[in-house]
């Protein structure tokens, strides 16, 4: 019984120490203990050295050998399963750096207004929901966008009185920093003509003064902090189907903002087992430290599956809403230049002491006025904590980055500022963004390529559900810059190759939140996640990527999805 402790001591120190191709790991830990598992006959895109494989042994998952099928053979035991992955392209599981989980469940269970091609589409699905909701209750639910209507109109709140059946109701916009409340919502919230908008929000009012229905990023808190919050069992289901919806599309990691609720849902999926998405949830920047740091401590930081992480901010909305914080006013609306959600002292001083009690701070921002506060909290927050001997490897990130000035790569390069990015959001924004910000701002909006050509690192995300979670649409984006019709091009010479795309949703990701040495690629030691497709995006013309089909999704060794044949 010694021997066989000290035998199995010696494979743990072997497996977490040895470097991820390194043979005396290979055999040793081979030789100790037989794999769980052994997948075979792939086509394996390891992003590590071999570059390519045909078959992996799994042990507790992690991979504990890749390389040619009778060498991976060799491993197996009776007691170990076996995969045949028929020849299918394998790559490197989906880390979707920036995913709100919460509200696409929620929104799943609600009203979804996604694709309404018109306000009469859009009044059909609330009226339908309108007739089975109980009396009192409130209609919400969200994903509409007025830019893809033809006449492009805002809906008011005498729009939603029409169909909404005496219900108070609020449906969000689709980027999720405006919405439109009826006359019930706006009375239940306080809002009258005279009400003042919080800072960092704006209430529409029409030419009689009236407020239309429409409320912009912190303003929509007056409606929304009155509709009952979800029961934990609606939060169970919500969880439940987006968990789901990531594994059918291969994400086996989400780096997710969602509530402490939430949170505390996907804890009890982790204890049932049934947890088959690894979530690392971010906190909110505005909370207390004190608060924050309880969080913190609330759950293991270490575990694989499931534990907190950065702190998220605001900086601005988005340029749907024409709420994104610019240096310069719009170009399709002069006296407007956005709606910053901070005074830069008080930012700076939160970043200071949130940064010393050792978090790490990423910060929504899309406007370049929004870029260039997140950067300077960053370089006081920087500055302050070399003044108390604290440095450390920050990795700040700057969420979505979608107009930035040319002199602010430079920041972001000294800084080590990480640009987490959606591709995705130039399939929305393309037809109308050069209209929002002209062309000599749009020269450097959307830019993935400068990031990279200037050494900043880029992690890629979807940030579902204001863009489906698919990660095909982002690959395809970030190679062709494209819309998906193929008719319409902005700014080709930002493009990405496929292994640059690729690698800013592994790699890339995995480094934003620190776990580049457990994720991202597939090599000895590393975490057996992985998903299984029906062609090699390496190899396939751009539109084809569009048509792509997960055939298998494995996270720590486990298969969480398998399509039907």
């Amino acid at each position: 019984m010694k021997l066989l402790l000290l035998m199995a001591l010696a494979l743990i120190v072997l497996t977490t120490n040895a470097p991820a191709n390194s043979a005396s790991a290979l055999g040793k830990t081979s030789d100790s203990e037989p794999p769980d598992a052994i997948f075979l006959n792939g086509d394996i895109y390891t992003q590590a050295t071999p570059a390519r494989a045909q078959a992996m042994a799994v042990r507790a998952g992690r991979i504990i050998a890749v390389g040619s099928n009778n060498d991976i053979r060799k491993l197996k035991s009776a007691h170990t399963q076996v995969v045949d992955l028929g020849g299918h392209f394998v790559m490197p599981g989906f880390n979707d750096a920036h995913v709100h989980l919460e509200h696409a469940g929620l929104e799943l269970l609600s009203v979804d207004l996604r694709g309404t091609r018109s306000l009469q589409e859009m009044q059909q699905r609330i009226a339908a929901s309108a007739k089975t909701a109980a009396a009192g209750e409130w209609l919400v639910g969200g994903g509409w966008d007025h830019t893809l209507w033809t006449d492009g109109k805002l809906p008011t709140r005498q729009d939603i009185d029409a169909v909404s059946g005496g219900h108070p109701a609020v449906f969000i916009r689709v980027d999720d920093h405006m919405s439109v409340s009826n006359t019930a919502a706006l009375k239940a919230g306080g809002v009258t003509p005279q009400t003042q908008a919080p800072q960092g929000g704006r209430i529409d009012h029409d030419a009689h003064g009236q407020p239309t229905g429409i409320l912009r990023d912190m303003a929509r808190r007056l409606v929304e902090s009155k509709i009952p919050p979800p029961t934990p069992s609606r939060l169970r289901r919500a969880a439940e189907l987006v968990l789901a919806d990531a594994a059918r599309w291969g994400i086996t990691s989400a780096q997710d903002n969602s509530s402490w609720e939430a949170f505390l849902v996907y804890e009890d999926l982790e204890r049932e087992g049934k947890l088959t998405l690894r979530i690392s949830e971010w906190l909110r920047f505005d909370d207390p430290v004190s608060l924050l740091e309880t969080h913190r401590a609330h759950h293991p930081a270490d575990d694989p599956m499931l534990h907190t992480a950065m702190l998220k901010g605001f900086m601005d909305g988005s340029l749907g809403s024409r709420t994104a914080a610019l240096l310069a006013p719009y170009s399709d609306d002069p006296g407007n230049s956005g709606l910053p959600q901070y005074e830069q002292g008080k930012l700076n001083r939160m970043a200071i002491e949130r940064a010393l009690a050792g978090f790490q701070i990423g910060f929504h921002a899309i406007g370049d006025r929004a870029a260039q506060m997140a950067l300077d909290a960053f370089a006081e927050a920087e500055r302050s904590a070399k003044e108390n001997d604290k440095t450390r490897d920050f990795r700040f990130r700057i969420e979505h980055d979608q107009v930035v000035t040319p002199g602010q790569f430079t920041h972001y390069k000294k800084l080590g500022v990480i640009a987490s990015m959606q591709p995705n959001h130039l399939l929305t924004d393309m037809h109308w963004v050069m209209e929002r910000i002209g062309p000599e701002r749009a020269k450097t909006s959307y830019t993935w390529k400068q990031f990279l050509d200037d050494g900043i690192p880029l992690a890629f995300g979807t940030d579902y559900p204001v863009e489906p979670i698919t990660p095909f649409r982002g690959l395809y984006a970030a190679v062709t810059r494209k819309n998906e019709a193929g008719t319409k091009e902005y700014f080709p010479q930002q493009k990405l190759t496929i292994e640059q795309a690729i690698a800013a949703y592994t790699t890339g990701s995995a480094y934003a939140q620190f776990a580049e040495k457990e994720k991202g690629t597939l090599a000895t030691g590393m975490l057996a996640d992985f998903v299984v497709l029906d062609r090699d995006l390496t190899k396939v013309v751009p539109p084809e990527i569009l048509k792509t089909r997960v055939v298998r999704t494995v996270v720590g060794g486990k298969t969480v999805y398998e399509a039907d044949r």
